[in-house]
């Protein structure tokens, strides 16, 4: 019997790895073919161009037909199909081709807000009285649809759209035309391009809906923050309670559906999208999505190519810069013809005051309102109960599976952030699986309140938990107890970037600087902890009948543009933003 060496499992392993490899390069997967602008008028010549292309290159008709997935023929030429590498490589050298472009999948990225920025229906003589509350003005919104039954998309007193207006009510799942109106003028949705990378999405599990629907909220509020009608006595379990409106309420809406709440953003769905947006007439694009650094070639970049095509027809396009601050060089979406939009806070605050056993105070800041508060608990460290074998730093961190289960029933636990445990949720998630009383969570000073709502939890400064772990040395028998959280308005001085928003300089075209008006506007967004309706709130938590939701990240921000962007187009001359946003 033939012997083999002891290596011999290696090499089967190395060559099998090797065979897979070379397997997953000759599979198939989605391209962007760019052809650049369009040489004809009409779409028709320009999709058979494009099939013929298709046909040249497959063989025949037939296979070119089931591989094509979207032809773009309204604002630029080009199409997205399934090819091989070797078929990709072939198209790229066809004449008239620009670009061939791999797939990709982007992620996605209030009531005080509007205010804050003296954008008021009452001021004569303001923003929102000279915009006409942005009467005229169709915006259009890349993201994961919308909820129509939402109070923000009424459409009492909306006129009829206008004549020029060519897009569609697209029906799909638990949506039809009827959930168009006066307010949502058009809805669209794509999904071809991320079925082709992902495989058919199912609506069965009530995960997602196969129609313009919003599955997860994102989408209806970055609707209803451009463009939402006055929602009255709006509030979050009796924080930030006001007037909830969009800033542009009398413009109109159009939903195109390009994220799903399974795993992001086909960028070839998204040119659809835009190629689409295009052809119907929007007047303003809103697209909180992007992919983070490395940064492709703005030739590389299906969110660039599109954007640019649309801004040489006159349309403004508002991209979010990213959520991966605060370190330099993380911003996205820098294309000079863009708006790149940060994020930054306001002047409210949520405090909450925790009051020791000897009556002194300290002051946090908290999103609970619920019960079990005005009652003393026990204090404990969280790097004094570590459970066993788990060193004090994770302990006092308060991480996952770090505590003493018995040692912190009942007892509030005071942790310290650490390089490795930065969240106050995790730390609240950790102490309630132990049955904890709540959660004082100390970090770093900061303005972007992560505590969850759900449970007891405060976060404060490192000089407010080190008095506490001082009280608690000093105490035979220290406790806490937690007040309500409430709203306090204008003590807080704003705006300020937030701690999580992208920094510049761009990574991809560092020299590249935008406008003074792009930078003014970039430094003025109305903040990070917003009201939204959102429909998957409420279906997770039907008991609260909560229809509202604080939002702390930077895609609720750039919808905010397209409002003040019609505004600017009212009362600067026309074409001027334009040439301001492509210098």
């Amino acid at each position: 019997m033939a012997s083999f060496p002891s290596s011999w499992p290696c090499v089967v392993l190395i060559a099998l790895l090797c065979s897979l490899f070379l397997l997953g390069l000759a599979s198939s997967n989605v391209y962007i073919v760019y052809m650049g602008e369009r040489h004809t008028d009409e779409p028709n010549l320009l999709e058979d161009s494009h099939h013929q292309i298709l046909s040249d290159i497959l063989g025949s008709k037939e296979s070119a037909k089931e591989s094509i997935l979207y032809s773009y023929k309204h604002g630029f030429s080009g199409f997205a199909a399934v090819l091989s590498q070797s078929q990709a490589k072939l198209i790229a050298d066809v004449p008239g081709v620009v670009h061939v472009v791999p797939n990709r999948i982007l992620n996605l990225h209030t009531t005080r807000s509007w205010d804050f920025l003296q954008v008021k229906p009452q001021i004569v003589d303001g923003i929102l009285s000279e915009g006409h509350s942005g009467l005229g003005t169709i915006i259009g919104v890349m993201d994961t649809g919308i909820w129509p039954e939402s109070e923000s998309f009424r459409d009492d007193g909306m006129g009829k759209f206008p004549s020029r207006w060519k897009g569609i009510c697209q029906e799909g799942n638990r949506f039809n035309r009827s959930h168009c109106n006066r307010k949502i003028i058009g809805a669209r949705w794509y999904i071809k391009g991320y079925e082709a990378e992902f495989g058919k999405l199912s609506p069965s599990d009530g995960v997602e809906f196969l129609s313009p629907r919003d599955a997860v909220g994102h989408g209806t509020h970055t609707s209803s923050t451009a463009s939402g009608a006055e929602v009255k006595n709006a509030n979050f379990r009796g924080l930030a309670q006001g007037i909830a409106r969009g800033g542009a309420p009398s413009s109109w809406l159009a939903i195109y559906k390009v994220c799903w709440a399974t795993g992001g953003c086909s960028s070839a769905d998204l040119l659809a999208a835009i190629d689409d947006a295009i052809f119907d007439g929007v007047d303003i694009i809103s697209a909180s999505l992007g992919s983070p650094p490395p940064l492709s070639t703005y030739v590389d970049d299906a969110l660039a190519i599109g954007s640019f095509h649309a801004v040489a027809r006159g349309i403004s396009v508002v991209c979010s810069a990213g959520n991966t601050g605060p370190y330099p060089q993380t911003v996205i979406n820098t294309a000079p013809w863009v708006m790149t939009v940060a994020a930054s806070t306001i002047d409210r605050d949520f405090p909450a005051v925790i009051t020791l056993g000897n009556n002194q105070t300290v002051v946090g800041q908290s999103f609970y309102t619920g019960r079990g508060l005005n009652k003393f608990h026990p204090i404990v460290y969280g790097a004094d109960i570590a459970a066993t074998n788990i060193d004090g730093t994770s302990a006092g961190s308060c991480d996952l599976e770090t505590l003493n289960a018995t040692l912190a029933r009942g007892k509030v636990i005071l942790c310290f952030q650490s390089r490795w445990q930065r969240s106050a949720a995790i730390a609240s998630k950790s102490v309630l699986e132990l049955k904890g009383a709540g959660v004082i969570f100390a970090q770093f000073p900061t303005k972007d309140v992560s505590c969850p709502w759900s449970f007891p939890c405060v976060q404060v400064d490192f000089e407010a938990g080190t008095s506490l772990l001082t009280y608690m040395a000093a105490s035979r028998k220290p406790v806490v107890k937690f007040s309500f959280s409430k709203t306090v308005i204008g003590q807080q001085l704003a705006p300020e970037i937030a701690y999580f928003s992208s920094r510049g300089p761009s990574s991809l075209s560092p020299s590249v600087l935008k406008t003074l008006l792009l930078q003014e506007l970039i430094y003025w967004p109305p903040g990070h902890l917003l009201l939204h309706p959102s429909y998957s709130i409420l279906l997770k938590l039907k008991h609260l009948h909560l229809t509202l939701n604080l939002i702390r990240e930077l895609p609720w921000l750039v919808p905010i543009y397209p409002a003040l962007l019609h505004f600017s187009k009212e009362s600067i001359p026309s074409g001027a933003l334009q040439q301001l946003s492509l210098h």
